[in-house]
């Protein structure tokens, strides 16, 4: 029987090594559970998760502080409840993809672009999912006039938030003027008019979203 050549063996190892790492999300738990837990139960996420309140409603997470039984699980969740014209903005999970149910309310605009640049845009009416797969742009809007409250579950107990227009303007002026094709005083003037970073979600005056108007995919 003929034997593999070290060289052989050392390239299926990194490619596995490399597969390993870029497939999984968190490690694997090596036992059952958190040592020490006598409760599995968070009672009344909107009270006791991490919660955040902003111009678009509430936002209320788990994280393995507020909800110990998620360390070494791999998870998270975070319930919402969001105002007509409510938007949680454009953001990326870099470390988990993540599901999302419409429990009541709403309907939402729901969508994320590939790395393709393709858009998937998609209206979510309540007991509907979707899927907003790991890394990608993705945003949540409350195109209907009542009340949305919707969860969502990520498989990372640390899934990590970018958001989008937050980033942007960390980028260096000259940079992100030659990329949007534009001047620097227009970058500036751009940059003054985008709310800084918070976990809460967002409702601006100036969007022209009118609750309960033009709920459709298009852009």
């Amino acid at each position: 029987m003929m034997k593999a050549s070290p060289v052989l063996i050392s390239v299926v190892l990194v490619i596995a090594t490399f597969l390993s790492s870029a497939y999984s999300a968190d490690p694997d738990p090596v036992r059952d559970f958190e040592t020490g837990l006598s409760s599995f139960t968070l009672r009344n996420i909107f009270k006791n998760g991490d919660v955040s309140s902003d111009t678009g409603g509430i936002r209320a997470a788990t994280n393995p502080q507020n909800f110990p039984a998620v360390r070494t699980q791999g998870l998270s969740v975070v319930r919402f409840k969001m105002v007509p014209c409510g938007s949680n903005l454009p953001h990326t999970h870099p470390r988990a993809s993540e599901v999302l149910s419409l429990l009541s309310g709403g309907p939402l605009q729901v969508g994320f672009v590939d790395t393709t640049g393709a858009s998937f845009i998609d209206i979510l009416y309540p007991g509907d999912l979707t899927v907003f797969p790991r890394g990608v742009l993705h945003f949540e809007l409350n195109v209907g006039n009542v009340e949305a409250e919707y969860l969502s579950a990520l498989n990372s107990e640390n899934p990590g938030t970018l958001t989008s227009s937050e980033a942007l303007f960390r980028i260096p002026l000259r940079t992100l003027a030659t990329s949007l094709n534009v001047d620097e005083k227009t970058v500036k003037w751009l940059n003054s008019t985008v709310p800084q970073y918070a976990a809460g979600l967002k409702k601006s005056a100036n969007s022209g979203c009118v609750p309960g108007r033009d709920i459709t995919t298009a852009f």
